[in-house]
């Protein structure tokens, strides 16, 4: 086995009914790659569906059942194989037969009879691109991994720096966000909507930032005028986020605008009423509520979990979707736990899970 030491042989894929053929290209090859061998479509389809799939395949076209092109159509539509290397190899050497090789997704197409050193060249260079094909969409995916969470990061601390300047430790911006991805679960939601969820809900009133702190921080009930400042940081968040195509940034502009609509009409800004409400607004909703009702603030004690509950189950049609009643109390034992671990009495605590 010619390989460097340490190095594991790339594995080839020979997929051809006549035993000859098949023959030939092992004599060629297998001093070189670990070899697997198909003799029909069938089998050849079996094996590209196992968890350890070849780095290529050379593949003839003339097979009894499915025939060679049926197979490459295939496998070029299932993401799972879509990107590996396939060379034809086969008798049918006219143009046209070539040109329909390619089209189909083929890199390559080397007819028969084949010479042994073209047919190790030609293994030798798509099996190199696709090792540079797959080393730079690794590349691509740590770049964006790192990208994703630097951006995550930037939002969770706008979320707290608005918390912060309203007199909490910025637990709250951590229970509330679980609290609405476990109640956004229970709905049903899949689970990577119900994660885009849980990291934009940390924004949900990075307006705050923009209300003067002689309302924000006022001890007492703030009178009409107050209100009407204080009602302008949905807004304002909003306004902070901005507009984007990024779906990350897009679910933090609609939960900062939209987490204080209420069901019937009654909220703001704009006076949303049922699904005219974003249905991520609609859960931060409850989960904001249930999160405020139960933790203690400078001008009102906690509520009891029951009490809360009950508020929110008489506020189902007026102020909350009544849809989402059953998943919260569904969710409730796992938001009881997030509460107990981030507690107030608890600190500020890292929020490296969020």
């Amino acid at each position: 086995m010619t390989l460097p030491i340490g190095s594991s042989p790339q594995t080839v894929l020979i997929v051809d009914d006549t035993p000859e053929n098949i023959d030939v290209l092992t004599e060629v090859l297998a001093p070189h790659y670990q070899l697997k061998v198909a003799t029909n479509g069938e089998k050849a389809l079996r094996i590209m569906a196992a968890e350890h799939k070849p780095d290529l395949i050379l593949l003839d076209i003339m097979m009894p059942g499915i025939s060679g092109y049926e197979v490459c159509q295939r496998l070029k539509r299932n993401s799972d194989t879509h990107g590996i290397p396939i060379i034809f190899v086969t008798a049918m050497g006219e143009m046209e037969d070539e040109k329909k090789g390619l089209e189909l997704g083929a890199v390559d197409y080397i007819t028969k009879p084949i010479s042994p050193a073209i047919v190790l060249a030609r293994v030798r260079t798509h099996l190199a691109l696709y090792d540079q094909t797959r080393e730079l969409e690794r590349m691509v995916a740590l770049r964006t991994a790192e990208l994703q969470t630097t951006r995550l990061q930037i939002i969770r601390r706008l979320g707290r720096a608005a918390e912060f300047k309203d007199n909490e430790t910025g637990n709250h911006v951590i229970r509330m966000s679980h609290y609405a991805r476990l109640t956004a679960l229970a709905m049903g939601m899949p689970e990577a909507r119900a994660n885009l969820l849980f990291h934009a809900a940390p924004m949900h009133d990075v307006g705050k930032i923009g209300i003067p702190d002689n309302i924000l921080l006022k001890p007492g009930k703030l009178d009409a005028t107050e209100w009407e400042v204080m009602r302008q940081h949905p807004q304002m968040g909003a306004d902070i986020i901005g507009q984007h195509k990024d779906e990350l940034l897009e679910a933090a502009h609609s939960v900062a605008l939209t987490h204080h609509e209420k069901w019937d009409g009654s909220g703001y800004p704009h006076g949303l009423r049922g699904e005219e409400i974003p249905v991520f607004g609609r859960i931060v909703a409850i989960a904001d509520v249930f999160d405020a009702l139960t933790t203690a603030r400078p001008y009102k004690t906690a509520w009891t979990v029951d009490a809360a509950v009950a508020h929110i189950e008489a506020s189902a049609g007026q102020h909350f979707d009544p849809a989402l009643i059953a998943p919260f109390k569904t969710a409730l034992p796992q938001m009881l736990a997030i509460q107990a671990r981030y507690a107030e009495e608890n600190g500020a605590l890292p929020d490296l899970d969020l």
